[in-house]
């Protein structure tokens, strides 16, 4: 199946990167994403609000430096976050939720999200949120790449929402970041899910092979 037909108006996607990432890393490694839908969705990339801590020359979520790192919330007293984390401490998330919110009102409306490791996660508790109306979010869908649950007890409860919103995860069988058993796990939270697994590790993947699934997944959202 080839790409959708031109829709008469694109589809509008906000995007969160990853941990130690920032909106112009992120756009850089959707490079194929973007590619291959440019013509039906327009990209708005966002840097998180917090700066973690620790040395400007650790890696981030994709395994690389990257100059001004940012997070969504930090899982340490230290203002660091690690996906591994078993705590009570979800610094800076409230803040992160108000940030989003606020990109919403001044440059939505938006037809979903899209995410990436922390980002990833970062958009499927705002997907639970959405779903038991603590916010109001209208979104057609959600697509998270190496995503997971949270671990702070914080977000105990939101892990346990049923999502209905129909939602797209991309997975690495070698991804030893986030290993592919964690996005499974988060992709049962989810009533309308379809899973893309490519062979590589933690990263945004070349997505021309499931092309045909992504097109799929996306044309039902396309002019409605």
């Amino acid at each position: 199946m080839s790409t959708p037909n031109a829709p008469n108006s694109k589809l509008k996607i906000l995007c969160l990167h990853g941990y130690r990432q920032n909106d112009a890393a992120f756009r850089e490694k959707t490079g194929s994403l973007r590619k291959i839908f440019k013509k039906y969705a327009d990209f708005v990339f966002i840097t998180a609000p917090h700066k973690p801590t620790i040395p400007e020359d650790a890696l981030s979520d994709n395994g690389e430096g990257n100059p001004d790192p940012r997070g969504w919330w930090f899982s340490r007293p230290d203002q660091h976050f690690s996906s591994k984390d078993v705590t009570d401490l979800s610094t800076g998330f409230n803040e992160s939720v108000e940030f989003i919110m606020d990109v919403v009102e001044t440059q939505g409306p938006f037809d979903g999200l899209l995410g990436f490791s922390q980002g990833a996660a970062m958009a499927s508790l705002f997907c639970a949120l959405r779903e038991s109306k603590e916010i109001a979010l209208p979104l057609k869908f959600v697509i998270l790449v190496a995503g997971f649950h949270s671990k702070s007890s914080a977000h105990a409860a939101l892990n346990q929402v049923k999502i209905t919103l129909p939602s797209l995860h991309i997975m690495g069988e070698t991804d030893k970041v986030i290993p592919i058993e964690m996005s499974r796990e988060l992709s049962q939270s989810y009533n309308h899910s379809v899973i893309v697994i490519h062979q590589g590790g933690h990263f945004v993947p070349t997505l021309t092979p499931f092309k045909q699934t992504i097109s799929e997944f996306l044309e039902r959202f396309i002019n409605k």
